[in-house]
């Protein structure tokens, strides 16, 4: 086997967009890569990063030239995520010296992680909307780092496995180890999720600008509010959304997908159900806006 194809997916916003990782050996010789698809800076050091992570995993690459596409060619590709389906695309073509993978198992799952140089998966931004793509794109299963398993676990109708390093991924595409999918008790962990810090309650007094908010919110209208500083604008704003309704799935994950692209979701706080409050200076400029 000269060629393996690894699927994977790039951030386009607040959505993922599918790409193919395709790993090509022509002949033997010494090894030369050629990285083609649009890479960015981040992507183009990967070949750095994945040589080494590989080599202290204990396993081989291919002697040859190689050539990796990541395809559609015409879309940008950003960031260090694409390093675990490289690895594994040029570990694949191995087989004989490193073991062979279980017949299409690289056809039926999606992978994405970044690699560090002793052979651990490390978190990347974006698991969310990766994992609803493959989904969408009719995968059975996501390899991911395990500290991003939480997270793509919200998404139902698909296995989530996380894993720790390199070895353990190649060992669970060759149907050994002991990973198992990621489970989560989606009624539970969304009450328990949906629970804020503050309440509405919590306010004495002012009852009149309370009745106002009520009816505003009520009605989804919109609210100005006037008056010097210390009268409590801001703590009956901070509060305003412990009265709406509970979010809907839906905008729980699209929500968290707007976090998780920005870096702001971790294996500990993996998905946001509880309405964000936003409260920027009357100062900011429409560019920090």
């Amino acid at each position: 086997m000269s060629l393996t194809r690894v699927h994977s997916g790039a951030l386009h916003g607040v959505d993922a967009v599918g790409v193919e990782v395709e790993v090509n050996v022509r002949g033997r010789g010494d090894p030369k890569f050629s990285l083609v698809g649009l890479p960015d800076t981040a992507v183009r050091e990967s070949i750095d990063r994945v040589l080494t992570a590989i080599g202290n995993s204990g396993l081989r690459w291919p002697s040859g030239p190689i050539t990796i596409n990541l395809a559609p060619a015409d879309l940008r590709k950003e960031g260090p995520s694409f390093d675990l389906p490289i690895a594994l695309g040029l570990v694949a073509l191995e087989p004989e010296a490193n073991g062979a993978f279980k017949e299409d198992a690289l056809e039926k799952c999606a992978v994405s992680g970044e690699l560090a140089l002793d052979g651990r998966v490390r978190p990347v931004k974006g698991i969310l909307p990766l994992t609803l793509q493959a989904k969408q794109s009719g995968f059975k299963a996501i390899l991911v780092p395990r500290e991003n398993a939480a997270e793509a676990s919200i998404v139902d109708g698909i296995y989530v496995y996380g894993v720790p390093d390199l070895r353990s991924a190649v060992s669970l595409l060759q149907g050994e180890g002991n990973i198992k999918p990621e489970k989560l008790d989606r009624e539970a962990f969304f009450n328990r999720q949906r629970r804020y810090d503050i309440d509405f309650s919590d306010v004495r007094g002012q009852a009149h600008v309370k009745r106002a908010l009520e009816v505003a919110m009520a009605g989804g209208h919109n609210l100005l509010m006037l008056g010097p500083p210390g009268t409590g604008k801001s703590m009956l704003a901070k509060r305003l959304a412990t009265i709406l309704p509970a979010m809907t799935e839906s905008e729980a994950i699209e929500t968290t997908k707007i976090h998780s692209v920005a870096g702001l979701v971790d294996s500990k706080n993996s998905f946001l159900a509880t309405r964000p409050f936003r409260s920027p200076h009357h100062t900011i400029s429409d560019a920090g806006l």
